[in-house]
């Protein structure tokens, strides 16, 4: 097959996994505005899918099934159960990648028009995103939408405090594992610092999200006051938003009165609509304080585990390959949710840590052969 005809077939691909995403964000989205976002994305992918593939009929190419990747479905899968935002920023990473690789296709007159598109496709992605919220009071719910204790920071969560605690443990693990030879000094301070690590991670967890969560109650409780104070002015800016979205002056008008007869859905509406929240997402201190601490204890234990049954160099090695093996593929999952490489994701993580605890080893043995 033709240099030229390979690289279609891989446009046809990529942009047959783009409306299978979409559709399928667009069935488990439960906001009727954004499930139609979704599905005009999705036929935009569809369109410049069947470009490609009249392109490579005309050649005689054979055409791949119609059928969505294991990373699509795995998306899809993360987004039914944690919501669309959770899966949002992956989403946006694909079209600007999407945008670049047909701004590098320049020599195809497709591929320039499609660089366009694929960029209004982000700038609606991250609309989404931002909720396209009106004004400075909600700046700071846009800069923390995807760090919060929500859903849509699960997966976030969930990965780098395994990380975090796989990583400080074998380091502090090999440190004293070098230093002394006694199996028991070494299990202690493991188990001290799995448990130290992951009460400090909860504390901090907890602060953050119930601080966050104090601040965006207070955002809501003011619109509240200001329906109930002003409501022609929350009014003109529901019509406002509704403008926006395509609707004529008269239209928005009427539809923003009609919300404006019930308070609470004048408040669901306002709130998702001007301030970018999701009064149903405003995260859970308690449950994103267990899931830090339950996470750093998880990937903490991994490296004290060899230690319980041997000692000496054996348990170093083990819990080195043991660690190694847990992060490379935690590592690959990272890679494969974003898109890029599985191993070149794996190897930087397992490469990083290999640096943080050979250091923490060196310094052990320097340390534990001066005092010897």
């Amino acid at each position: 097959m033709a240099p030229r005809t390979d690289l279609w077939l891989q446009n046809l691909v990529d942009e047959r996994d783009g409306a299978a995403l979409y559709e399928g964000l667009a069935n488990v989205e439960r906001d009727p505005a954004r499930a139609r976002a979704f599905r005009e994305l999705a036929e935009g992918e569809r369109r410049h899918a069947e470009i490609w593939h009249r392109k490579l009929q005309k050649e005689g190419a054979a055409l791949p099934p119609d059928r969505p990747s294991s990373r699509v479905r795995v998306l899809i899968w993360l987004a039914r159960r944690l919501g669309t935002n959770a899966v949002l920023p992956l989403v946006l990473e694909n079209e600007s990648d999407d945008a670049e690789k047909y701004q590098q296709q320049g020599g195809e007159a497709e591929a320039s028009a499609m660089a366009e598109e694929e960029r209004s496709h982000r700038a609606v992605l991250a609309g989404m995103g931002e909720g396209q919220p009106q004004g400075a009071r909600s700046a700071i719910a846009v800069r923390e939408r995807w760090h919060r204790g929500g859903r849509g920071g699960s997966i976030r969560a969930a990965i780098f405090g395994m990380n975090d605690g796989l990583v400080s443990n074998l380091s502090l693990v090999l440190g004293v594992a070098g230093a002394v030879h006694d199996p028991r000094t070494v299990l202690v301070t493991g188990f001290a610092g799995l448990l130290a690590g992951a009460s400090s991670m909860a504390v901090g967890e907890y602060t953050s999200v119930a601080s966050q969560r104090d601040l965006l109650i207070r955002q809501v409780e003011l619109e509240k006051r200001e329906i109930a104070e002003a409501p022609e002015e929350e009014a003109a800016e529901l019509a406002l938003i509704f403008k926006q979205k395509g609707l004529s002056t008269e239209q928005a008008s009427r539809t923003a009165a009609e919300i404006l007869k019930n308070p609470d859905h004048a408040l669901d509406t306002l709130v998702r609509e001007e301030l970018g929240l999701d009064p149903e997402d405003l995260g859970s201190p308690t449950h994103a304080a267990l899931s830090s601490f339950l996470m750093f204890a998880v990937g903490a234990t991994i490296p004290v585990l060899p230690f319980l049954f041997l000692h000496g160099t054996t348990a170093v090695l083990l819990a080195s390959g043991l660690a190694g093996l847990v992060l490379a593929a935690v590592g690959a999952v990272v890679g494969f949710l974003a898109g890029t490489s599985p191993v070149r994701s794996a190897a930087r993580m397992v490469g990083l840590a290999a640096v943080a605890a050979g250091i923490t080893y060196g310094v052990g043995r320097l340390f534990g052969a001066s005092v010897g």
